[in-house]
């Protein structure tokens, strides 16, 4: 086995030992040699820097500090960021792909209970077991025995907007079941499509003819308010809005102007801005199923990420090629 190399945490101390819990650390430890004691979360904390100075790789999550050049320069030995999490692009820079580190990401791991999170959504939506949990409570009882009709999940129709990764996951999960799914995402042609077993639609087509309608493209400045007023008054009367990805890909007020007609249900896991200020409509509208950013990996899901790294860095000491190294090139569109 190849010398151990230097490493050093570098996100919010608290999250470590979740993370990390004491089994997923000591592989990891396995691998390079690490102090779970030491975390940095400024790189001018003079600690931190003497263990910068001898750092191969930076095992990074949530909170980590921005990677400028001058965090660089601390860390001349720097070869590898094994991110713990899923989007790179809070703390790189184009510093990191200059000096030729290279950049592993969890967000295979995290894209998991996020299509988990969606598909559970999907199948209650289906039988609108929202609104008639409200009923129940209200009516305390319902009609033994009689058929509800316009529910169910036989050929319901469900649109995906975004082939990421969640949006190729969920697409997996969603083969079991007896639905009809169709996927929008002008970055794929017929011919992935076809590879991945769906209908490629135009995103106005899509919305007018889905039952449930979820979101799964990146945040980026050509997505911003994607689905805006003109987009939602097309969506079907009774089509359900589900939203894991981000706040800022619908447009809030038009949302809530559509909502309060009673056309349409969401479902928001995110919103714009997060959290809503309290006296937010969506508080309090009927239609509007809201949920505190739980999609992604919580409680012990997190594990998940941590095994993510401890596998890079066993590639990484081997000399194997990263598995889920980041291409720089796809990373302007990707989450």
């Amino acid at each position: 086995m190849p010398e151990r190399p230097q490493a050093l945490f570098a996100m919010t101390a608290q999250n470590v030992p979740h993370i990390f819990p004491p089994e997923v650390l000591a592989r990891l430890r396995g691998y390079v040699e690490i102090d779970p004691t030491l975390v940095a979360h400024d790189f001018t904390d003079p600690r931190v820097r003497e263990t910068l100075a001898r750092t191969e790789v930076l095992v990074t999550g949530w909170g980590c500090p921005v990677l400028d050049a001058a965090a660089l320069d601390a860390a001349p030995k720097l070869r590898a960021v094994l991110h713990a999490a899923g989007s790179v692009k809070g703390f790189t820079t184009p510093e990191v792909w200059r000096r030729g580190i290279v950049v592993s990401s969890a967000a295979a791991a995290n894209a998991l209970p996020v299509a988990e999170y969606t598909l559970a959504m999907i199948l209650l939506a289906g039988k609108d077991v929202f609104a008639f949990r409200d009923l129940l409570r209200t009516r305390r009882a319902f009609p033994y025995g009689d058929i509800v009709p316009g529910i169910g999940n036989f050929h319901r129709r469900v649109g995906i907007v975004g082939a990421s990764r969640i949006g190729r996951r969920l697409l997996e999960l969603l083969r079991p079941y007896d639905l009809s799914v169709a996927l929008a995402d002008p970055y794929v042609d017929a011919a992935e499509a076809g590879r991945l077993g769906v209908p490629l639609l135009p995103l106005d087509e899509l919305l007018r003819t889905s039952d449930i309608v979820t979101v799964h493209a990146p945040q980026t400045p050509e997505t911003r308010h994607l689905l805006g007023a003109r987009e939602l008054a097309l969506m079907p009367d009774g089509s359900v809005l589900i939203n894991t990805a981000r706040g800022s890909l619908l447009d809030h007020d038009a949302l809530i102007e559509e909502l309060r007609t009673g056309r349409l249900t969401a479902i928001l896991d995110v919103t714009d801005p997060e959290p809503l200020p309290a006296d937010s409509p969506l508080f309090d509208l009927p239609n509007a199923f809201l949920t505190p950013h739980l999609a992604g990996s919580q409680g012990n899901e997190v594990a998940r990420l941590g095994l993510t790294v401890v596998e890079e860095a066993g590639r990484l000491l081997t000399g194997d090629g990263l598995l889920h190294a980041i291409d720089q090139s796809v990373l302007e569109r990707a989450a």
